[in-house]
């Protein structure tokens, strides 16, 4: 079926549109991300003021010791359970598995897997174990930026913008961080930063943080009083700090992959059981590793542990946490970041405190810079880190140090220690990588629609000559031929060649290549990709049109891709 001049007007009209209709878009998946996580919080705050002393958030220290070795090993358990018999299909959850998804299968997340990643981590965060809520959150606001997309029926490009705007949307709502969730979709999790891509994704993560203000009140996470260096003779030692946490990050990513492969072939209840025992006996002697940890945190932010805690924290939270989600429990690793940093951080600012003479920043000081550190090196994300460190403690004096112990951290884990990102490494060990072709990265946020060539006609009867001939009178750019299932073209060639053959009496097909078929949706890297398998060959663009049928659009050829974007 030829395409109308209708038809391509309204394209053009809807291009015209888009960063209108993105915007709105936004705001959409912003609100549905922000109803998703608030009722997410609500739903483990309320275990935990069910469970804990005085309905006091967070407050495992306040149970008894047989109290904290058995509630990890019960809620290991239910979750062994639940992923036995209720998410055996498939059941990958966390940020991993959303930039999986949204670098090799368009950004389709499907809704089972975030039904699964809010029971198991709503279970993990009220049974004590050593998980955060961001990994999650980022899960369901990514897939409800998905949903939303499939539903509307959008290009695959543009759900990797959904996407995005959902893993904002939800960092803003969890931190009230609207502008480190930003940072983080484009970092993280889409990899990219472009103008387009940026609007919609910070309409949404406004709109998100604004809702969870509603509910939440807004207000710093992290009330401290203002810090800043004492003077430039600090910066040896906050570079010190960022390569030492650099080592910190790279020992923790690297025992969570070693985690993760104990036990891999023993049943999933069995090693979530070993899981949750590990975490209940560390607990039993460093409560403060049990929960997300956000009160210890302030309370090293306050001053209020010493260095050998601080010490026993770190070392405990890194065990309990590797082996928690290596072996099996999914949860999120951001929160477990901040409270190692933080710790390592006011830990080292003790000793330097004690030590030098000249004035510091102190304690504080060096908590906060852990925090960035760990963060920005373990998911090698270090703007995101950086604007995390100042939204959560409105503290723009940390930017300089900041921007060094990051900086520092990250290079340490990755050129130093040879660590790659957490999330990547564990792709890696796949044989995948997002980063290891960056044109067909850069090509899966471009549309293929941009490139059809509606210019096409179709030759129903090869041996009609009246036909040919009133078609070969006003020649279109492309002959479609041998018409297959469900009356689509299956070959396609040139109106100069089928006058060759026309005047040479050879069958009009002659001298044509394969046409394969492609959705409308598809991104420009699904076609290139289906183009380079198939040799050589273009593309016919096909949309629904009801009842299982389909109609073409246009063809995508090889040149055409060539001329639009390397030409």
């Amino acid at each position: 079926m030829r395409t109308t001049p209708s038809q391509s007007q309204q394209y053009r009209l809807s291009i015209g549109r888009a960063p209108v209709l993105m915007a709105g878009l936004g705001v959409a998946v912003g609100a549905l991300t922000a109803l998703v996580v608030i009722c997410f919080r609500l739903l483990y705050e309320s275990g935990q003021s069910a469970l804990l002393p005085g309905g006091v958030l967070g407050n495992y220290e306040a149970l008894t010791a047989w109290q904290r070795l058995l509630l990890p090993i019960a809620g290991a358990g239910l979750i062994g359970v639940y992923m036995r018999y209720a998410a055996r299909g498939d059941p990958r959850t966390g940020i991993g598995f959303v930039i999986e998804r949204t670098t090799y299968y368009e950004a389709l997340l499907p809704l089972r897997n975030a039904i699964n990643q809010l029971v198991v981590a709503t279970i993990a965060i009220v049974s004590g174990h050593s998980v955060g809520r961001e990994g999650p959150s980022v899960h369901l606001g990514a897939t409800a930026g998905s949903q939303v997309g499939q539903w509307l029926g959008l290009p695959h490009n543009s759900l990797r913008t959904l996407v995005a705007c959902g893993t904002a949307a939800a960092i803003g709502a969890s931190f009230d961080t609207p502008l480190a969730g930003v940072a983080f979709a484009m970092e993280v999790v889409v990899m990219e930063y472009t103008i387009a891509g940026f609007l919609p994704v910070i309409i949404a993560g406004v709109t998100a943080t604004a809702l969870a203000r509603v509910v939440f009140g807004s207000g710093i996470v992290f009330s401290i009083p203002a810090l800043s260096i004492e003077g430039l003779h600090e910066l040896p030692l906050v570079l010190v700090l960022g390569l030492l946490l650099g080592g910190l990050a790279a020992a923790f990513i690297r025992l969570l992959r070693i985690m993760g492969q104990v036990l891999i072939h023993w049943p999933v209840v069995t090693r979530t059981l070993i899981g949750g025992s590990i975490v209940g006996t560390i607990g039993l002697f460093v409560p403060e590793v049990m929960g997300i940890g956000y009160d210890t945190v302030a309370a090293t932010l306050a001053g209020e542990l010493g260095v050998l805690l601080l010490v026993a924290i770190v070392i405990a939270k890194l065990l309990a946490t590797a082996a928690i989600i290596g072996l099996g429990v999914p949860g999120g690793i951001i929160g477990p970041t901040l409270v190692m940093g933080a710790a390592a951080g006011g830990a080292m600012g003790l000793v330097a405190e004690s030590m030098i003479a000249a004035p510091l920043g102190g304690p504080a000081l060096y908590a906060l810079l852990g925090m960035g550190a760990m963060m920005g090196a373990t998911l090698r994300a270090p703007l995101a880190a950086l604007t995390a460190m100042l939204e959560l403690t409105a503290n723009p004096g940390i930017i300089m140090p900041g921007m060094l112990t990051i900086a520092a951290a990250t290079l340490s884990a990755r050129e130093i220690f040879r660590t790659d990102s957490v999330y990547h490494l564990a792709l890696g060990e796949r044989g995948l990588d997002p980063r290891r072709n960056p044109l067909l990265q850069a090509a899966s946020r471009l549309g293929i629609l941009q490139l059809v060539d509606p210019h096409c006609r179709q030759l129903a009867a090869p041996g009609d000559v009246e036909t040919i001939e009133t078609l070969l009178t006003d020649p279109p750019n492309w002959i479609l031929h041998a018409a297959g299932e469900e009356g689509l073209p299956t070959r396609i060639g040139d109106p100069d060649t089928l006058l060759d053959n026309h005047h040479a009496g050879r069958p009009p097909s002659d001298g044509s290549i394969p046409l394969l078929a492609i959705d409308e949706k598809a991104s420009l890297r699904e076609a290139v990709e289906q183009l380079r398998e198939a040799g050589e060959a273009a593309l016919l663009v096909t949309r629904p049109i009801g009842n299982g049928a389909r109609e073409w659009r246009g063809v995508v050829t090889r040149a055409s891709i060539y001329r639009a974007y390397l030409g």
